[in-house]
């Protein structure tokens, strides 16, 4: 799926699906591939977003990338071969018709959409060089889906002369360093220092005598290690191709070298909508339902469908009225805040005009305020009651 894929995404053992599905959308993710491994088989679910439809398959059979690559003789390394994303081919599906299987005509969109579209006229040569096979096989019901790299050879030349125009390649390894890091690869003049003439090394097998007295091939004895012998392998290049000598005009043989994985899928069922909100089941391979049945389904679908939507518009009811009680209390304390403030500033204001009312006693009257004070004076001794007179207590001496 290179390079359109999250291949840095970090998946920790407590997330669930639900957080994928919820956070794709703001990524722009087209497309969650799930795999499930089970008692019975694993089991792989391609989920549309936003809405669906979800397809289950049963992986029948699988190897892996690394299996294949290490299967091979010449196991080639990965390089910038992911860098741009794979031609899709579709093989012997059914065309879309009214009288084809409307579940075939689904699953072959949703392969066709996995990948971007791509477009002849702006598509770059050098851009191809992946391809994903898609096959579906009528006899067992199952679809099988290949890898491979693009590879570009002269045509018409036995290997030995390939290796003589392409140069030959060695892999050395330096003791001193480690597996991983200590390959480097050296390109240049092909080693003939064990062969008698050069003749040795393009027409006879090394280790094998020739099928004629002299020791040496023909070229109809070799016609079988040719590259491109064929003319329907044989391609004039449009443009300039990755790879030594693949200029604009050459011909060249195309070969498919298989790179992985290797998967052998059993579709399940279809349904509508994404894990965690299905609809109804589209197809089923196992179960079969009338017309009764489906109809029946789609009701209690739709009823589910009407009492979740209810549940969730009176979900966001009550947010808004909890926001607006929210709002409403905090203005009420707002409002209890800003009484308490007049308070104490009027309290403030009679602490000031009563410290404004009172004398100093270290403060000079004048003669006409003490007059008016000592008329005040006596007004006062006239105008107090007389009390009844204290009782005298006797105290003993002792």
């Amino acid at each position: 799926m290179e390079p359109n894929t999250a291949s840095r995404l970090k998946e920790r053992v407590r997330n669930k699906l639900k957080d994928y599905l919820t956070l794709a959308p703001a990524l722009h993710v087209t497309h969650i591939l799930a795999l499930t491994l089970t008692p019975i088989a694993p089991y792989l679910r391609m989920v549309r977003l936003p809405a669906g439809p979800t397809l289950t398959f049963r992986m029948e059979r699988y190897s892996l990338s690394r299996d294949i690559i290490g299967s091979k003789k010449h196991a080639r390394s990965m390089g910038l071969e992911y860098l741009t994303p794979p031609l899709l081919v579709l093989a012997s599906f059914p065309q879309p018709s009214p009288s084809s299987p409307p579940h075939l005509t689904l699953l072959m969109k949703s392969f066709q959409s996995l990948f971007p579209p791509l477009s002849p006229q702006s598509l770059s040569l050098s851009a191809a060089r992946r391809v994903v096979l898609v096959q579906y096989d009528p006899d067992r019901d199952t679809v099988d889906v290949r890898h491979y790299l693009i590879t570009v050879k002269p045509y018409g030349v036995t290997r030995r002369i390939r290796k003589i125009l392409e140069g030959a390649t060695k892999a050395r390894l330096n003791k001193s360093q480690s597996r991983a890091s200590s390959k480097s690869t050296i390109t240049g003049v092909v080693d003939l220092g064990r062969e008698q003439d050069v003749a040795d090394f393009v027409l006879r097998r090394r280790g094998e005598p020739g099928p004629e007295d002299d020791g040496y091939e023909s070229a109809a004895s070799s016609a079988s290690s040719a590259a491109g012998d064929d003319d329907a392998d044989a391609v004039s290049l449009a443009s300039d191709y990755v790879g030594r000598n693949n200029k604009k005009g050459t011909k060249r043989a195309v070969r498919l070298d298989e790179i992985g994985p290797r998967m052998e899928l059993r579709l399940v069922k279809i349904t509508e909508g994404v894990p965690g909100n299905d609809g109804a089941v589209m197809y089923h391979s196992i179960v079969k339902k009338s017309k009764a049945e489906a109809t029946a389904q789609k009701k209690a679908h739709a009823k589910k469908e009407r009492l979740r939507q209810q549940r969730r518009e009176e979900q966001e009811r009550n947010v808004e009225r909890k926001k607006e009680q929210a709002g409403e209390g905090a203005s009420k304390k707002a409002v209890q805040f800003a009484d308490e403030d007049d308070k104490e500033g009027d309290e403030e204001e009679d602490e000031k005009e009563e410290d404004l009312g009172e004398w100093d006693e270290e403060e000079e009257i004048s003669e006409g305020e003490e007059s008016e004070q000592e008329e005040e004076q006596s007004e006062s001794e006239d105008e107090e009651p007389v009390g009844r007179p204290k009782k005298k207590r006797n105290h003993k001496n002792r």
